[in-house]
């Protein structure tokens, strides 16, 4: 066989192995071709490399095919999942049903608060003399009551007032003197009216500097005048609670300057602070009633007064301080945390039911509504305030006229044993 005949060969293997490979049948073959490659002698060389080059071609007509499933997406399986609010029952006639009737409700705002002291019920405790403390008689807390001693100060500043009043004792008495003598001299008409006027003159002036020390020992604190001590007694200036103790034993204290040794506050009354959203002002009214519940107390009930406004909005929070004025019946400590709660005028229209229907779970309030074949679904409701006759208002959740389980307890627990 010549390379002419070799060629001749090869191009006729190609085009077999490239029809099978694509899936077509096999051109037809001349008898000269079919001969030729039966018959015709193939040299050694040219035999290897055309078993070489008809595998290249069979393995690339192999990649050459793409399987339509090849990088398609996994199938998607879908799960059902049981919806864990949705119970069924044998005998659903057990559970006896109840409908939600109408309750004109006026629209509240929630808001939580703060005790603080009425600033103007507060009142600090100074000392008008400087020196060091002797004796604290009372302590941060305690109930006094007013003119009770606190504390007990030893001060030169008694010792400077007491030489000032000796001083002006002994003035007036001189003035005195000179003054009846004046007063003698010109009834014998020894002295001119001018010289007895300027010694009642020296006389008024003497009593009153007597009385200005005297005032000025009494304001120190030492009310004997005999026999003065250098002792200063620091009373309480009303009656109320020590709400601020800046002062210890021994420690040293400052006339009239800061800080102050306590600061007494009457908690008869107490300011309630509240935050609100600047959307739920609308429902804030000066001089209208709100009910307070402390966190300590949660089953009283107390109701302030709205008393002030904040007209500037915290920039970050976006809400206004509400001051709210309450008589205060023992309980209410500064620093308590409160819940305020604020009524509207325009009543709006709810759902009550029975207590019994509502379910109390996880801090939160849930109801049972038939949901039909012998099925019922647990929702989730958001209690309003206690009605009379065992009816709890429903704020929302449950619509007037729809229908629940009229016992939500004996409910769960029948579906927790099954």
């Amino acid at each position: 066989m010549g390379w002419k005949d070799l060629g001749n060969l090869l191009a006729t293997q190609f085009v077999l192995i490239l029809a099978m490979g694509k899936g077509r049948a096999a051109p037809t073959l001349k008898s000269g071709q079919i001969q030729a490659l039966r018959g015709s002698p193939v040299p050694k060389q040219c035999s290897t490399t055309l078993a070489l080059l008809s595998a290249l071609l069979l393995a690339s007509c192999g990649r050459g095919e793409v399987d339509p499933q090849a990088g398609a997406p996994p199938p998607l399986k879908v799960e059902r999942v049981e919806d864990s609010n949705v119970f069924q029952v044998d005998h659903p006639n057990q559970f006896p049903l109840v409908s939600a009737v109408e309750y004109l409700a006026t629209p509240r705002l929630n808001a939580t608060a703060t005790v603080s002291a009425d600033v103007s019920r507060t009142v600090p405790v100074i000392s008008l003399a400087t020196g060091r403390v002797l004796e604290i008689k009372a302590r941060l807390g305690d109930t006094v009551k007013k003119g009770q001693v606190l504390l007990r100060v030893q001060s030169a500043d008694i010792a400077s007032a007491f030489a000032d009043y000796q001083k002006a004792v002994a003035d007036e008495k001189l003035a005195r003197t000179q003054q009846e003598r004046a007063q003698l001299l010109y009834e014998k008409g020894a002295i001119s009216l001018n010289d007895f006027q300027v010694a009642q003159d020296a006389e008024t002036k003497a009593q009153v500097d007597v009385k200005t020390t005297t005032e000025k020992l009494r304001v120190l604190g030492n009310t004997d005048l005999d026999q003065p001590t250098g002792i200063v007694e620091i009373r309480a200036p009303i009656s109320g609670v020590i709400t601020d103790q800046q002062i210890t034993n021994a420690a040293g204290v400052q006339g009239l300057s800061s800080p102050n040794p306590f600061t007494i506050s009457d908690l008869t009354y107490v300011w309630i602070l509240s935050d609100v959203y600047e959307n739920d002002l609308g429902m804030v009214r000066l001089g209208e009633q709100a009910e307070i519940r402390l966190n300590a107390f949660p089953d009283r009930s107390f109701t302030g007064t709205i008393q002030n406004i904040g007209q500037v909005l915290d920039p970050n929070l976006r809400t206004a301080k509400v001051r709210i004025e309450v008589r205060n019946p023992g309980l209410m400590r500064p620093g308590m945390f409160a819940t305020v709660t604020f009524h509207g005028q325009k009543k709006e229209k709810e759902a009550a039911l029975p207590t019994t229907a509502v379910l109390h779970l996880h801090d939160r309030d849930w109801v049972y509504f038939p949901a039909g074949e012998n099925k019922f679904r647990r929702a989730e409701v958001k209690s309003g305030e206690m009605l009379p006759n065992n009816m709890q208002a429903i704020s929302s959740g449950v619509a007037p006229g729809q229908q629940v389980v009229s016992n939500a307890l004996e409910f769960q627990n029948t579906v927790e044993n099954q």
